[in-house]
This record gives C-alpha cells, structure tokens and sequence, in this order.
C-alpha cells in the first residue's frame, strides 16, 4: 500500500510540474494559436536565470526576478522576431520557434558550460515535511505542489472570470471587434505570449533545482509537454492539467511496480526462452519502457480522438 501511495504522490508532484511548464504553452496556443516549439527552451532560461540570481540574492527573490525577466524576454520575441513571421502562416512559426530553441541551447553553453550547474533546493524548503514507512519527503516537494495548484487556480479565474481574461479570448476570435473598442490587439498578444514564457520560466525556478539544471533539460522535457497539450485537448487548460496528472500517475507506477510484460507476449505465443530480438521483448519490465509511456498515450489518443480529452478541435 505504501508502494501505491508515494507513486501516486511522486506521480502527482511530477504531473503538476508538467501541467505548469504545459500551461504557458496552452496559455500561448489557445490564444494566438501558436505553438511554440522554443517554449521548453524558455523552461531552461528560468532554471539558469534563476541560478544566476540565486548567487549573491537567494532562491525568493530569484523566484520572483527569473519568471520576470524570462517573460519580458518572451514578451520581446514575440514582438520583434514572431510577429513579422506570422503573416507567413504557421509553417513560417513553426520552423522560426523551431531554430529559436537551438539558438537559446547554443547561447546558454556559451555562458553557463555544458555541465551542470550547482543550482540546489534552498535550504530552508530542504527539510522533512513528513515521514512514512522510512521514506522522507521535503517541505520544498510541497511547495512546488502549492505553486502549482495555485497557478492553476489563478489561470482557470483568470481567464474565465475577469475583464483581461476577456479580453485575451475574445483577441484571438474577433480580433477586430476588440480594435474597435479601443484595445491594442497586438500589445495585447505580445503579453500574452510574455506570460506563457513566465509561467516556464516558473517551471523552471521550481524544477531545475529538482531535475538538474544543464543545457539538455529542454530537449528532455520539451516532447512530453506536447504530449500533455495533444492529449489533453489542444487550447484547454483543464485537460492539460489532467493529462499531466495522467502521465504522472502512469509513468511513476510504472517505475514503481516494474512488472514484467512477459504475460502480454506469452498471449500472444511468445515463449520465455525465444531467442534473438523477442527474448529481449519477452524480458521487458514497465519499469524499462516508462519512458514511452506518454508517447504510447499520445499515439492512442491521436488514434481514438485526435482533439484530445477535452478539446474543441482536432490536431
């Protein structure tokens, strides 16, 4: 029972670190229907920013300055790099954002090296919160939960509940209705697009002390965030917080219980002592194939409902 209970908290710790690092790249499409393929690279800017800032500050104000300058960063792109692409159609957007994460991996060897940097959990967070069955957990692990939850919440009322988040959805349908009531449709996207970055920019503060901070974390987390947002509906923040949760939940119990998928072949008439290239799939454990189960979910959902969980519109 234990075994099942700090898998699903690992799951649902890993889960909203995905749906945060997700929620600027959902913020970003569901608004301007962009999809920015550099948005992990901004993930990686905040864990090194935040790096930079911890030095001589600390980790609180590197929490609050990092996000900041990540969005402002993210605010400028859109206006001077993305913006004059995007009358060439989303191919152009594509391939632009496409080089942009190459360019910001490259830049960031440059200064920082290509090792790890020594960007530690802040010691006053790196403390037990509470002890179960000998297995400890940190007070910064509930901390990354509640600045999770609680970006969700402010997402979800902001976008739905007040005049701003009103303003940004009805930009990106009736973009000239909005002009003509007086609100500058462009500013209006150029920040939108900046607080997307910032909310990877967040990820980043939060989760590159927990995931190690070094220039390849955004081309390992890069793919599964858009298995989050194919998943759980494209533009739909409330399915990407259930399909981060999903891949969470999945691939920690994988690892977890590591069951051996010889059951599954032997139905199929496979034997235990098959020779050659089967008596490596017959040894196979879910622990071992963890790492595709996001990309096994995001074959099956494009197969069985191309909108995904709680999309309006199909990929």
């Amino acid at each position: 029972m234990e075994v099942f209970v700090f898998s699903l908290f690992n799951g649902v710790l890993y889960g909203m670190l995905l749906f945060l690092l997700a929620s600027g790249l959902t913020l970003i499409f569901s608004m301007m229907g962009v999809l920015n393929f550099a948005h992990a690279s901004f993930f990686m800017l905040g864990a090194y920013f935040a790096y930079q800032i911890s030095q001589p500050l600390g980790f609180w104000p590197a929490l609050i300055a990092a996000p900041i300058l990540v969005g402002v960063l993210g605010a400028a792109v859109e206006r001077y790099a993305l913006r004059p692409v995007h009358r060439f159609g989303h191919v152009a957007e594509l391939l632009f954002t496409f080089g942009l994460a190459f360019v910001i991996e490259e830049v960031v060897q440059m200064i920082w090296g290509k090792v790890p940097v020594p960007y530690d959990v802040p010691p006053s967070l790196n403390v037990t919160a509470f002890a179960w069955q000998g297995l400890d957990y940190s007070v910064y692990r509930l901390f990354m939960l509640l600045i999770s939850v609680g970006i969700f919440v402010a997402l979800f009322f902001g976008l739905t509940r007040t005049r701003i988040g009103l303003i940004i959805r009805a930009s990106l349908t009736h973009p000239h209705m909005v002009a003509s009531l007086g609100h500058d449709v462009p500013k209006v996207f150029m920040w939108t697009f900046g607080v997307g970055c910032a909310l990877a920019g967040v990820a980043g503060v939060i989760g590159g002390n927990v995931l190690g901070t070094e220039p390849g974390m955004a081309i390992q987390l890069g793919p599964i965030v858009f298995v989050v947002i194919v998943v759980g509906g494209l533009g739909s923040l409330g399915g990407a917080l259930i399909a981060s949760l999903l891949i969470g939940v999945l691939n920690n119990m994988a690892i977890s219980y590591d069951f051996s998928l010889y059951p599954i072949f032997s139905l199929l008439g496979v034997e235990r002592e098959a020779e050659g290239i089967l008596a490596d799939l017959v040894s196979l454990t879910t622990g071992a194939i963890a790492p595709l189960v996001p990309y096994l979910l995001l074959v099956l959902m494009l197969i069985l409902r191309p909108r995904g969980l709680f999309g309006t519109r199909d990929v």
